[in-house]
């Protein structure tokens, strides 16, 4: 069915999505706002893509993406943590230099593919019965083991937010990081680990895209994915959960030029290309005169701590 195959595409294409609007839940979460979410893209797509490519094992291209996404992470952390620095301006910083970084290690590269033998380590798996649902089963239940990933990892994440004493004490870091000072909660602990978890999810939303959507390595590869991960965070109200919704279907918004044009729908692909953009934009305004404390961002977000000042 054609409603089908659009569809379990559209999880593959949200994928990369998904992994990087968890991270920077995570790290929002923590009170930190890093808007570096496409430089991190980057920099875990082109040494994912490097790793993969001349050692042939996806393990370790997928554990080099996650070091260099936390690589990244750990420079904004740095930076915003331990320097004070303004956040804004860190994460801007952090998205050029991981363009320029995937950029220089990737210029000899344009155009090499993985080998087909790498690519078979991504092909789909089928879940027993659950695949055999009809329709659910070939949209959700039939994918690669990064798309598997992704889900476990967000349904991981919302049960460590919202289930476990340590998430209960991220969020108050996050919504008063004086108060949970207070409450003797390592606030430098706290903000360092999972800014660089963050970081790391980041890296493989980049990983996805080089190794398993598009294995073929060619410039700025994440095409702006990373600007609308930070959308989908507040798409989806800093909650793991709602953010499977968002990226899938922002991944549909990603691919529906592509699925028209075979129908043979005679409209620029130029402007497909917009649609993600545009309605990423909607959302934003839409969210922003919606005054719901239920889906507020943490109150410390953005805001350094200084410690002496409490």
């Amino acid at each position: 069915m054609l409603t089908v195959s659009f569809l379990k595409a559209a999880v593959i294409a949200g994928t990369p999505l998904l992994f990087a609007t968890l991270g920077e839940i995570i790290t929002e979460k923590a009170g930190n706002l890093n808007l570096g979410v496409e430089g991190m893209m980057l920099m875990g797509a082109v040494i994912g893509f490097q790793a993969g490519y001349y050692s042939g094992n996806p393990l370790l291209a997928v554990a080099g993406a996650a070091l260099a996404g936390a690589f990244g992470a750990l420079i904004f952390a740095f930076l915003t943590v331990s320097l004070r620095a303004n956040q804004i301006v860190s994460g801007l910083a952090l998205t050029i230099f991981g363009t320029g970084f995937s950029g220089f290690l990737g210029q000899g590269m344009v155009g090499f593919k993985m080998a087909e033998n790498f690519n078979a380590s991504f092909d789909a798996l089928k879940i027993p019965i659950l695949g055999d649902i009809p329709i659910i089963g070939e949209i959700l239940f039939n994918q690669d083991i990064l798309v598997y990933s992704a889900f476990i990892t967000a349904i991981i994440l919302g049960i460590y937010l919202y289930r476990t004493g340590k998430g209960l004490n991220l969020r108050a870091v996050g919504e008063n990081p004086a108060a949970a000072d207070a409450a003797s909660i390592r606030i430098t602990r706290y903000k360092y680990i999972h800014i660089l978890f963050g970081g790391a999810l980041c890296g493989l939303g980049g990983a996805y895209l080089s190794l398993v959507h598009v294995p073929v390595w060619q410039e700025n590869i994440t095409a702006g994915r990373g600007w609308i991960a930070v959308a989908l965070v507040i798409f989806a109200a800093w909650n793991p959960y709602k953010a499977i919704f968002g990226a899938f279907l922002f991944g549909g918004l990603d691919i529906i030029g592509f699925r028209l044009q075979g129908t043979g729908v005679s409209i620029s692909q130029y402007i497909f290309d917009m649609v993600p953009y545009i309605a990423t934009i909607v959302i934003l305004v839409i969210v922003s005169m919606k005054k719901d404390r239920k889906n507020a961002p943490p109150k410390g977000l953005g805001e350094p701590y200084f410690r002496e000042e409490r």
